[in-house]
Formats: structure tokens, sequence, C-alpha cells
């Protein structure tokens, strides 16, 4: 999914937000004085892994999708006795935080997790909240792997501890703009995003990809993730007669915007990406969710290497579907102990350069990073919504 919760610019980031407070699945501890976090806690038999994702708020949903997928992950291990590090059995404890998709609060949960000396962080879900904590994470040199924060910006930093095990949003967005214009052959395109590092980043390269393909921006908006009357904005839009309508940002919004194009008569196709690729959408839409194109980072779920498996497994354990990123989280989980083994060691210090150097084949596919910590050849899945449920309409890269 995977997107628990901007802009690309550094001083406005901390101002915006993907998407108050609800008790994480473990309450953390207050924070203790800081200190070096080069070396996990000194529990004998135990590894510290921390998770964040917005737990509360209009994209909550996603959150708790990302903690059951690292959640599952854990369990097992655990369940199996742990995991063994340089002939050791180690057992795995899970601290998950509710940043609410806002990025001070994530930087005061990053915080926390390094005055708490966890081994690594699996998060956080919001390319906006991902951003600023990875600077945490990087001056004390905790490995973070991101589940679905698809950022350009996030691995571009040059920080050594930042990883993403799914496509950027400069691939996504290349894809989709390449299929709206050579595909559908939308030649007048308008484009909303909600200002966070995700959505108008998101946009931003669906612009650049869908300008060289040919097409003509005849409108380009911007609103909030918070945001639920989008009729001055459509109305607007209507004026200029576009031919398909991308909107960069999560399912909360994607929805109510989908449904007042249809109140306004506007009959374009709306497009969006892995933030509103999810069951939620379909269910906030209603049956103006019909024709709606989205993308996701990756393989279809069902053609996952893994996936049929997971799937009946994660809906066993939590009675729920997977809405987007779970599988992503729980390769998350299993690529930074992959790493640990390698390494011998669950200090981040001795582990961090097998991390970057990982061969990992998870529920998702092959997993490799690249010298900046992205993903290396990623699929991007295009769906379209047909009789009340996302189909597969055509996948690209990911080595198919």
């Amino acid at each position: 999914m995977t997107i628990a919760r901007y802009s690309l610019i550094a001083a406005a980031v901390l101002a915006m937000t993907a998407c108050g407070k609800q008790e994480p699945t473990k309450q953390a501890s207050q924070p203790a004085a800081k200190s070096d976090a080069s070396a996990p806690a000194k529990s004998a038999n135990i590894i510290k892994i921390g998770h964040a994702a917005p737990l509360t708020g209009n994209i909550a949903h996603l959150g708790k999708d990302n903690e059951n997928g690292v959640r599952m992950a854990v369990d097992e291990i655990n369940a199996a006795g742990g995991v063994e590090i340089a002939g050791k059995k180690l057992k795995i404890e899970l601290i998950s935080e509710d940043d609410q998709a806002d990025p001070k609060t994530a930087t005061t949960v990053a915080q926390r997790f390094v005055d708490q000396k966890v081994s690594g962080v699996i998060g956080h879900l919001n390319s906006g909240t991902t951003i600023p904590a990875s600077k945490i994470y990087s001056d004390a040199g905790i490995p973070q792997i991101s589940p679905s924060a698809t950022a350009v910006a996030y691995t571009a930093q040059g920080f050594k501890t930042t990883f993403r095990v799914m496509a950027n949003d400069a691939q996504q967005g290349k894809v989709l703009g390449q299929f709206a214009v050579n595909k559908l052959k939308a030649k007048k395109v308008a484009i909303v995003d909600d200002r966070t590092a995700y959505g108008q980043g998101l946009a931003d390269e669906f612009e650049k990809a869908a300008k060289a393909a040919g097409a003509e921006i005849v409108k380009r908006e911007f609103t909030t993730n918070q945001e639920t009357d989008f009729n001055s904005i459509l109305t607007t839009i209507k004026g200029v007669k576009p031919e398909l309508i991308f909107y960069g940002g999560m399912d909360a919004q994607a929805a109510p915007l989908t449904k007042q194009a249809r109140k306004l008569g506007i009959k374009a196709p709306v497009m969006s990406a892995d933030g509103a690729q999810t069951p939620e959408f379909i269910k906030l839409a209603g049956a103006d969710a019909e024709g709606t194109y989205a993308s996701i980072p990756g393989l279809p779920k069902e053609q996952l290497p893994g996936g049929k498996e997971f799937l009946a497994k994660f809906k066993q354990k939590f009675n729920t579907e997977v809405q987007l990123y779970a599988p992503n989280c729980y390769d998350a989980v299993m690529v930074m102990l992959e790493a640990m083994k390698k390494a011998g060691s669950t200090e981040p210090a001795k582990y961090l350069p097998a991390l970057s150097k990982v061969d990992y084949s998870g529920v998702t596919g092959k997993i490799a990073f690249d010298e900046k910590g992205d993903l290396k050849n990623g699929a991007i899945t295009i769906y379209q919504v047909k009789k009340g449920k996302w189909e597969i309409v055509e996948t690209v890269g990911g080595g198919k």
C-alpha cells in the first residue's frame, strides 16, 4: 500500500499534512533523554522495531492496514520462536505509533523511537511525514524502510538510512501521464492536487509526462488533504471542458471530488494513483466511482508472488481485506530482518551496509535497492473501476 497520510519545499513540508490522537498498538514510554542510537536496547533477547502511520484521522484505514501488515510479520516470526541472528534466537517487540499523517507529529514520533533505541523503523506511510522524520533517523543512524512513501524527494536527500519497497512517483507519474494521453487519448487535461509532498509531487510528475506525450494542461488547481467540498474548483474546471481530470492525493478527497464532478455533469474520467486505489474509495464514491482510473506501485495484489496466500492469511487474522500497502509492510519487516541475519547483528551501524545490498524474494516480489535506497525495477499497475470493483487494465515494468 501502500498509504498511512506537505510540500516538496523543505520549509513548507512541516506545515502541510497528508490526511486526534488514538492510543497506538503499543504505547511507548515518555521520551527519554537524547542518546546515541547506534546500538539497540540492551534487552538480550529482544529486537525493538518501530512502526509509524496515521492510526487516526481520515486515512486511518490505510494506517491500520500498514500496521496490520507489520504486525502479521512480527507475529509470525515470534510464533516460530523468533529470528536467529548470530546463532541466537531473538523475539521482536513492535512499537507502533500514530503520527496522525502530520509532519510535526511524525518528527516527535521519530525522536521517541530514537530515544527508545529501536533497531529500525518501518514507516512512515505518507511522504509528507516520511521526509521530515527521515532526517532524525539519519542523524541517529537508524535504518528506515518506508512501505508506502513514494515522493521522489524522500530518497533524494542523500541519506544512507532511507529505503522504500515500492516504485516512486517519478515512475508512477510517468506511466499515468503516458497512459492518459496514449491510451485514453486525452489531449485536454485538468489537474488537482492536495499540496502534500505526495499529492503535489505526483501531480508534477504526471503533468510532465502528459505534456511530453502531447497533452495540454487546461487547468491546474489545488486543495488540501482535509477538504471535502470541491464544487468551486470543479465549476472552474468544467468551464475549460477537460477530457480527463487527474487528482493527486488520497481516497478521502478523491472520492468526494469524483462524486461532486459527476453531480456537476462533468463526464471526463477521473484518474488518480495509489492513494485512491482502495476499497474505501469505492465505498465512499459509490456508483460515481464507476470508470475511475488509478494506479499502484507494484503488481496486482492477486498476482504478487506470495499474494494469494498472504491475502488469505491476512483476512483470517484481521477479519478484513487488505486496503493497500499491507504486503509491502510485511516485506519491509522481512527485508530488515534479512539484513540483520546477513550482518549477524541488530545494531544499526552493523546491519545497515547489509541492508543496502539486500537481495530478497518476498510477498511482493524481488526486493533490491539502488544507491539511493529506491526499489530497483518497480512495477506500476493501472486499474479501472468496473461494476463496483477495481479491475486490472495493465502492468508496466517489474520484469513482466
